[in-house]
């Protein structure tokens, strides 16, 4: 055997090495030295037959460091005859092991970091995650501190009954404490009570006194320096000072209303008219008073009203003390569930009655004097509210950690669940259930949207501040100024007066629209320039309970407007190659729009070619030259794809230019694919481009085509018989498929006729037609009808298998039971939509709304939700087993609901891949799995059968050009 080195032995078969030193030494006498164990081997005789120290392979090394080495077994057994040699051998193989262990450690955090961030280096790597984990606890901090600034301040203001939590807690008080004064005022009223507070106990509903007991009472007893506490004869002071006040607005307004509901006949000149109408007048400046809170103003007017006499401080003492006393017996808190130990519910009362005692300093004497203490889980669940503030969630500077579980996954350290739930304590209860194996597509599926590697477009970035600090107005941006408000008129003209209210109501709410729309892009913009100068940076993803998948970051994301898609684009470019480019050509095309992304790809390319020149002017003067990028529907990102476009063919070689444009890829009215698949529908199939054709089949135009032939034959009809006559011919020339397409798209998902009327309203209010407000509505109310039948005709396989859906979950919902299903990537969904308990209590003081949900669902919801949230469903499984395979052919993907986005050089691939998954989707039985699921459930309950279905070739998608495009 060679001197050479060793070859590499893992560390686990290193670990099953036992060395022997066995054979007893030639010049002593001595007996053998005993085993000294390393490991574990099997046991290996030499040619002799003589036990021997198994060698290293050759090749062995680790760290610089190697085992010595005997060129035959003879040398090594008399090598070590010697103890101290033997010693130095073993340890000699210790450091070994060492060095092999610090090895694999190294190689497995390689391999590790590989699949966190491929393509990043190790140290780099480290850098930016300090940098993440850095800026995840200073938001966090610096978030949960203006919450507690928040309620320090809104305490110190006595509002903390406003608060969230608050809220919360009066939800368990209310009834009890209304139930408890309801009695008391029944006892009064049949003569059984004679307290001293019993005169003035009745005045008011149960309900509006105990709001007020709890508001007031907590309101005392959470200003800052109270800590939970208040003395007992002050608070009930100002307990009793509310309800006095309470009663006296109340019987003001129930004796006003009385006479103006009361039918007297006047004589003109009567003085009783007279007085009602001053009564009337007097009364709406009260309510108007009320809601703008100005409540000593109100006292003022109600006291000279009011002819009885004021309570006493006894009398206020009294009656305070008296609802203390109901609300310490009958309200009671529960710690939270993760600090609760086992065994029964530790359910204690929220508040104690106590005595405290004051020396005087100057005095040898003390004083006592009641308190009233709420319990420390209040104090402490206060505190605990800050969790329930929105979560400050930022683009992380490394990738997102992989989703392991409903709470484990994206950020590091600010809490990451993986479905948005609302609340829904079913949905939750079963995402936790669920297996990880069952949820496996599902977490590999958002780790893939959250791998996606972005930055910020700054020429794009550039060009969107220009047109923001120059006052917006341009490329869809909202205006910075507010609309001029309409002048009153100097008129007594009541027509003239409604006229000038009605644009008065429509500018205010226009400028409530604007300011709006202004710090939302404001929000963006922010991120948007914090981000610019980072290399990278991923959004981390997460579901809604249906499975569709969005952005946990919530302003600048590719889910957004066509500003924030402009902004961004992917970190890691490619070469476009022929493909590319080509597929770059469409893409500009598809956002110019305006009709032109009809065409067959050939037409798109051409309209490409034959406006160079104004692309060239749009990426080299976007806001100096002649703005042809301001013309498409989508600017910003137009203008994106006109500076890629120009560099790529001003460079030397385009095809090797390195694009970092997103390029879409996008369904043709998804819903209606996905039902024209679950139907086999042949016609609605090929409405849908789900099958071949020379350029894209458009839903949207034959609808609106439909719509204007009904139109064009009610038109003719006389108006005296059909008034909708008058409404055709002042639509006639405003129907296209503008007017249609959002009524088209979201029929698929339940809208309604009022939505559907809304939709068209909006469509012909941003025309500027020349029809006044009535008008308009009454044309849209027609409009939606017409649009709804002609939907109905052409889709009649979709409408049967939305029928059937409804159907279902209306058997389902009549059981009180949530409609229930599985994804077809093991994704459990409860739909959450159940009645809610509800209390609503108007007084001087607030109008409390108090509402939880019950155990009984809502069964027309649930009917009506559940064919568009199945449809969702769907189309949110196809996107992600769409992406786990592109992520598994080495391509970015980005996703938005029905539109998939990767670089140009790859869009040929995407389109092979989200083709052969839509058909794997839906080669699964998924109306029978749906039905079995039912039954299983279910069992007592018939469901209606399956609708027939069509004959459609799935596999004719393979052949459509304009599947997606």
């Amino acid at each position: 055997m060679s001197n050479s080195k060793p070859p590499f032995l893992s560390l686990r078969e290193i670990d099953h090495f036992i060395f022997f030193n066995t054979t007893p030494s030639v010049l002593s006498p001595s007996p053998p030295v005993s085993p000294t164990v390393i490991g574990e081997i099997p046991r290996k005789d030499n040619d002799s037959g003589l036990r021997c120290v198994p060698l290293l392979p050759r090749g062995f090394s680790c760290g610089g460091f190697y085992p010595r080495s005997y060129a035959s077994v003879a040398e090594a057994v008399s090598s070590h005859t010697d103890l101290e040699e033997d010693v130095s051998f073993t340890e000699e193989v210790q450091e070994l092991v060492q060095e092999l262990r610090k090895e694999q450690r190294k190689e497995t955090a390689r391999k590790r970091w590989e699949r966190i961030a491929p393509g990043m280096g190790w140290r780099k790597y480290e850098m930016l995650k300090r940098r993440q984990v850095k800026i995840e606890t200073e938001a966090w901090e610096r978030a949960a501190n203006e919450y507690r600034e928040l309620l320090k301040e809104m305490c110190e203001h006595k509002l903390a009954p406003n608060l969230p939590y608050m809220k919360s807690l009066f939800l368990g008080w209310f009834e009890p404490l209304r139930d408890a004064i309801h009695k008391e005022q029944e006892l009064i009223r049949q003569g059984k009570c004679r307290a001293a507070y019993a005169p003035y106990f009745n005045h008011l509903p149960a309900d509006m006194t105990c709001v007020i007991t709890m508001h007031k009472l907590m309101g005392l007893m959470m200003t800052v320096g109270e800590h939970g506490s208040a003395r007992v004869v002050p608070a009930a002071i100002t307990i009793g000072d509310a309800i006095e006040q309470e009663i006296r607005i109340h019987n003001f307004l129930e004796k006003t209303k009385k006479k103006k509901d009361a039918k007297v006949e006047k004589r003109e000149g009567d003085e009783s008219g007279a007085v009602e109408k001053e009564q009337e007048k007097l009364r709406r400046k009260v309510t108007e008073l009320i809601r703008k809170q100005k409540l000593p103003a109100v006292r003022r007017i109600v006291k000279d009203y009011d002819e009885s006499r004021p309570w006493s401080q006894e009398a206020k003492a009294k009656v305070g003390s008296r609802l203390i006393e109901l609300l310490i017996h009958t309200a009671y808190i529960q710690p939270p569930a993760d600090q609760l130990c086992e065994g029964p519910p530790d359910i204690r009362p929220a508040f104690i009655h106590t005595a405290l005692s004051i020396t005087r300093v100057d005095k040898k004497t003390s004083r006592r004097y009641g308190v009233i203490k709420c319990d420390p889980v209040v104090l402490k669940g206060l505190e605990r509210s800050a969790r329930h503030m929105v979560i400050p969630y930022m683009p992380m500077l490394v990738p997102p950690v992989k989703w392991m579980g409903y709470d484990k996954g994206a950020y590091f350290f600010l809490p990451s669940y993986i479905m948005r739930t609302h609340g829904s304590k079913q949905q939750r209860e079963a995402m936790k259930l669920a297996s990880k194996a069952q949820l496996e597509q599902v977490f590999e599926a958002l780790d893939t949207l959250g791998s996606t590697k972005w930055r910020v477009n700054k020429r794009v970035l550039d060009v969107v501040d220009r047109i923001w600090n120059s006052g917006g107005r341009l490329a869809h941006l909202v205006d910075r100024d507010d609309v001029p408000l309409p002048e009153k008129p100097d008129t007594e003209d009541e027509t003239l007066l409604k006229k000038w209210k009605w644009k008065l109501r429509n500018a205010k709410k226009e400028n409530r629209e604007r300011h709006s729309l202004r710090c939302d892009t404001e929000l963006k913009l922010s991120v948007a320039r914090k981000m610019k100068d980072e290399e990278g940076f991923y959004y981390p993803h997460n579901v809604d309970f249906r499975g569709r998948a969005y952005p946990m970051h919530p302003y600048l994301n590719h889910l957004g407007s066509d500003m924030c898609r402009g902004i961004l684009e992917f970190a890691e470019g490619r070469p476009l190659g022929n493909v590319g480019l080509r597929w770059l050509k469409i893409h500009l095309a598809n956002l110019y729009a305006g009709g032109v992304d009809k065409l067959s790809y050939e037409g798109r390319v051409s309209f490409t070619e034959n406006h160079l020149d104004e692309i060239f002017d749009s990426a080299d003067k976007p806001l100096e030259g002649n703005r042809w990028w301001l013309r498409a529907e989508d600017p910003f990102q137009c203008l994106a794809a006109c500076i890629n476009l120009s560099e790529a063919l001003r460079s030397s070689s385009p095809e090797t230019y390195v694009s970092y444009l997103p390029i879409h890829q996008d369904g043709s009215c998804n819903g209606l694919q996905h039902y024209a698949a679950l139907g086999r529908d042949t016609l609605g199939a090929a409405a849908v481009n789900l099958m071949a054709g020379e350029k894209p089949a458009d839903v949207y135009s034959g609808i609106a085509a439909r719509v204007l032939d009904i139109m064009r034959e009610d038109a003719q009809k006389d108006p005296t018989s059909f008034p909708d006559a008058l409404q055709a011919r002042a639509l006639l020339d405003q129907v296209d498929r503008k007017l249609v397409k959002q009524t088209v798209m979201t029929s698929v998902y339940g809208v309604t006729y009022i939505g559907a009327r809304d939709q068209i309203m909006r469509r012909l209010k941003e025309r500027g037609t020349q029809l006044d407000d009535s008008q308009t509505f009454g044309a849209s109310c027609y409009a939606a009808k017409v649009t709804l039948t002609a939907l109905e005709e052409m889709f009649e396989a979709a409408r049967s298998i939305m029928s059937w859906l409804g159907e279902c979950a209306k058997i389902i919902a009549s059981e009180n039971q949530p409609v229930r299903w599985t994804t077809p990537l093991g994704l459990p969904v409860v739909q959450p939509y159940r009645k809610l308990g509800r209390h609503l209590i108007k007084t001087s003081l607030q109008i409390l709304t108090l509402q939880r949900e019950t155990e009984k669902v809502m069964v027309k919801r649930q009917r009506t939700a559940f064919p568009p949230n199945f449809v969702h469903s769907l189309d949110g499984s196809h996107m992600m087993m769409t992406a786990i395979a592109c992520k598994r052919a080495g391509m970015n993907f980005a996703g938005v609901h029905d539109s998939f986005w990767t670089h140009a050089c790859d869009v040929d691939k995407l389109n092979t891949i989200l083709r052969e998954k839509f058909i794997e989707l839906y080669d699964a039985p998924i109306l029978e799995n749906l039905l079995e699921s039912f039954e299983e459930s279910s069992p007592t309950l018939t469901f209606p059968p399956l609708p027939e279905r069509g004959d459609f070739d799935l596999r004719e998608v393979l052949r459509s050009t304009y599947f997606f495009n």
